[in-house]
């Protein structure tokens, strides 16, 4: 490995006990963490004293489990190794680039916003709805963002640069961050959003994430230069695998965890466009079933008159009752306005 172990300043090396151990702290992150959990509580609480109502899990999803994540990130043996350990590196990508930036986007902060500061989210609202808003998040845009951002960082000298200096780490923490948040708040589709594509869109765009990232993990892998290699070589840490070996750990992590997150939200979106295809139908039956209540009430006035009151037309049937008789998928706007 070319490493001497009187060259290293490193953290111990690393053991499944210091798994659980060796914390870092991190203070702009503990500063972000705690204000977006201040924030999104004083939301929620505003939002119950004025009488409403808000889902206990929305709120775990987002301070719990996201920011939780965030903390573990940057702030757990992934922040502390992150700098000596290539797969370390790779775990804290994973993190920040999509299971932070899912369990946010499930808090719906968009929605909290505007329930517990109307004049706030109206304001935001009307950013959402801006035809650059729609552009940015077109779900190719948003696909390959989420994709290339995190591969820039890894085969360019920017994934040096941040063990350099604080501040470009901490704002790569935040550039990881926002093309996940993106994506998943576009294609969960829980808060407002610029546009609303089908559910059958956004299974296919999830679908091409997976893809992206198990060819930048494989990338990873495949390439026969060690990433970062002086840097490494600099570092010197005296135990665990070699380079080579360390980079063909974090490509596999990049690739397998990226799908763990990625597969699961894959099957979110085949709930959710079944789920909308069931409220889809009962709103048709229940438009099919007053049309024909409609029609029985009619027919029944209709027997209850004189021969003389019906209007006959062409082919014997009552004028007001022809286009009642039509298949109900000739009237229905979803597949009218499609096949026209």
């Amino acid at each position: 490995m070319g490493a001497l172990a009187s060259g290293y300043h490193g953290p111990p090396q690393l053991t499944l006990g210091r798994a659980f151990t060796q914390w870092t702290a991190d203070v702009p992150m503990i500063a972000l963490v705690v204000v977006l959990g201040a924030c999104y509580l004083a939301g929620v609480w505003r939002v119950r004293r004025g009488g409403g109502s808000w889902a206990t899990g929305r709120a775990v999803a987002f301070c719990g489990i996201g920011l939780g994540a965030l903390v573990l990130a940057t702030m757990s043996w992934i922040g502390a190794y992150q700098g000596v350990l290539f797969y370390a590196r790779a775990t804290q990508t994973v993190l920040l680039v999509l299971l932070v930036p899912l369990f946010l986007a499930m808090g719906k902060p968009l929605t909290l916003l505007g329930a517990a500061y109307p004049a706030a989210g109206r304001r935001v609202g009307k950013i959402v709805r801006s035809r650059a808003a729609v552009v940015v998040t077109f779900p190719a845009i948003t696909t390959l963002a989420l994709v290339a951002v995190p591969m820039t960082m890894y085969f360019t000298s920017w994934y040096t640069a941040v063990f350099h200096s604080g501040t470009t780490r901490e704002l790569t923490y935040l550039v990881l961050m926002v093309p996940g948040y993106v994506f998943f708040w576009t294609l969960l589709r829980v808060d407002p959003v610029p546009r609303q594509y089908p559910y059958g869109v956004g299974m296919w765009i999830t679908a091409a994430e997976v893809v992206g990232d198990a060819f930048f993990g494989i990338a990873v892998i495949a390439d026969t230069n060690v990433i970062a290699a002086p840097y490494y070589h600099a570092v010197g840490y005296p135990w665990g695998p070699s380079l080579a070996t360390s980079q063909v750990l974090g490509g596999g992590i990049i690739w397998i965890l990226g799908d763990l997150v990625g597969l699961p939200f894959l099957g979110v979106q085949l709930i959710q466009m079944m789920r909308e295809d069931q409220a889809e139908a009962a709103e048709v039956d229940a438009e099919l079933d007053a049309k024909e209540a409609a029609s029985e009430a009619r027919a029944a006035g209709e027997a209850a008159t004189e021969a003389a009151s019906v209007s006959p037309v062409a082919g014997g049937e009552p004028a007001d009752t022809a286009d009642d008789d039509r298949p109900w998928w000739e009237s229905d706007p979803r597949f009218t306005e499609r096949f026209k």
